[in-house]
């Protein structure tokens, strides 16, 4: 099963310490190895950002920064794993490096499975 990690946070959240770019990179360097991490990456900021939004049958395009935004996706990345709680427990150590390395960082980790074409949710 192939899931998507969301990490996210406030935009606003500043640069993170090196310890921790060190720390995700010795994380995301033995996941791919394992093959449990399928694709990872960070995000631009939203003033970096387009959406194109359908609304009532008119199709707008706004370049951001979107004032209504209090949470980003700041990265992500996608994992093959056994099982939901295997996707669960791996995310879980995406919080635990902030923990140790960014102990002031607030955010969050969401987990959501990839449906395929012949997949049911």
């Amino acid at each position: 099963m192939r899931y998507m990690v969301f990490v996210k946070m406030n935009e606003d959240v500043g640069d993170p310490p090196p310890a921790l770019v060190e720390a995700m990179s010795r994380e995301m360097s033995g996941a791919f190895a394992d093959g449990l991490m399928v694709a990872a990456g960070g995000l631009y900021p939203l003033s970096q950002s387009t959406e194109i939004r359908l609304s009532d049958g008119a199709v707008t395009v706004v370049d951001g920064p979107f004032a209504e935004a209090k949470e980003v996706v700041g990265g992500f990345s996608i994992i093959e794993t056994r099982s939901h709680e295997e996707a669960v427990q791996n995310a879980r150590r995406v919080i635990a490096v902030h923990q140790e390395h960014w102990p002031t960082w607030n955010g969050s980790v969401e987990v959501r499975r990839i449906a395929g074409p012949d997949q049911e949710g």
